[in-house]
C-alpha cells in the first residue's frame, strides 16, 4: 500500500514538472517557428499559416509586429555577418607602354647671381706652341735731286730729276720722276726748290692726279731757296710727283750744271700692316 501511494506522488511530481518545462520553453518554439518562414512571403499569408497558441481561437501575433513591445529573452544570441575578402593585388593589370613626352614648360624667372666660387686647382702646363713668324720691318725711302733749270710751257710738266741719292728698293722711278707706293702706310715727302730772279715759282706735289700742297713763291729782284713738306697716307700702286705749272704766267725754278738746287724726299713712318 505504502509503495503505491508513493509512486502515486511520484508520477504527480513528473508530470507537474513536463507542464512546467512546457511553459518555459514555448516562447523559444514560437521564435524558431517564424524564423523558418520565407522573408520575402506576403505578411498574410505569413499569418495565415500561424497557428493558434489555445482554443480560444485568439490569432496568435509576430513578435516584430507594430505596436506591440519585443519580448525579452533571457540570452539573445548575437546575429554575425560574413563579409568576403577580396585580394586586391589579383586585380592589378600589366603595365602599360610609356606615353609621349610632353611639351617643356615656360621658363622661369631668373635666380639671384650666387657667391663666387672657390678658385679652382691650377691645371697642368700646356705644350709648347708653334714659333711664329719673324717680325717684318718695312722700310721705303728715297731722295733726289735736279741740276738743270726748269721753264713753264704751255702745258704742265712733270719734273725729272736727274741726281739720286737715295732710292731704297728702287720705288722711286727716274725716268718717271714718280714715287711707287708698294707698302701702304704713312709717309713723309718734302721739296725743295730754288726761285728765279724776276719769275714766279708755281710747284705741285701731286698724289696720283690730285693737287696736295703747293710750292709757291712771288717775283722778286733776288732768288730765295723755298720748301714745302707733308705727310700723305697712301695705298699700294698710288703714285707721288712733282708738277710744274702751265705757262699762263711765266714761272721757273733755277739751278745750273754744277750744284743741286732742287731736291724731293721721301720715307715711310708707319706701314699700315703695323695696325
Amino acid at each position: 500500500m505504502d509503495i503505491l501511494d508513493d509512486m502515486g506522488m511520484l508520477a504527480s511530481n513528473l508530470l507537474l514538472l513536463v507542464v512546467v518545462f512546457a511553459k518555459w520553453a514555448e516562447p523559444y518554439v514560437t521564435q524558431y517557428r517564424d524564423a523558418e518562414q520565407d522573408p520575402y512571403e506576403p505578411r498574410d499569408n505569413q499569418r495565415s499559416t500561424e497557428y493558434y497558441r489555445d482554443g480560444s481561437g485568439t490569432e496568435c501575433r509576430r513578435c516584430c509586429d507594430p505596436a506591440e513591445e519585443l519580448p525579452q529573452y533571457a540570452n539573445p544570441q548575437p546575429q554575425y555577418q560574413i563579409v568576403p575578402q577580396i585580394n586586391i593585388t589579383i586585380l592589378k593589370g600589366e603595365k602599360g607602354d610609356t606615353g609621349d613626352r610632353g611639351p617643356y614648360g615656360k621658363s622661369g624667372k631668373s635666380g639671384q647671381t650666387g657667391p663666387r666660387g672657390p678658385h679652382g686647382v691650377k691645371g697642368t702646363k700646356g705644350i709648347i706652341g708653334a714659333p711664329g713668324e719673324p717680325c717684318k720691318s718695312y722700310y721705303a725711302a728715297f731722295s733726289v735731286g735736279r741740276k738743270k733749270a726748269l721753264h713753264s710751257n704751255d702745258y704742265y710738266q712733270t719734273m725729272i730729276f736727274d741726281t739720286e741719292f737715295v732710292n731704297l728698293y728702287g720705288h722711286f722711278n727716274m725716268f718717271t720722276g714718280k714715287f711707287f707706293c708698294y707698302v701702304p702706310g704713312i709717309y713723309f715727302f718734302s721739296l725743295n726748290a730754288h726761285t728765279w730772279n724776276q719769275k714766279e715759282t708755281y710747284l705741285h706735289v701731286m698724289k696720283n692726279e690730285q693737287e696736295m700742297a703747293i710750292l709757291y713763291a712771288q717775283p722778286s729782284d733776288r732768288s730765295i731757296m723755298q720748301s714745302q713738306s707733308l705727310m700723305l697716307e697712301l695705298e699700294r700702286d698710288d703714285q707721288v710727283w712733282v708738277r710744274l705749272y702751265k705757262g699762263e704766267r711765266e714761272n721757273a725754278v733755277f739751278s745750273d750744271d754744277f750744284d743741286t738746287y732742287i731736291t724731293f724726299t721721301g720715307h715711310l713712318i708707319k706701314a699700315k700692316s703695323e695696325g
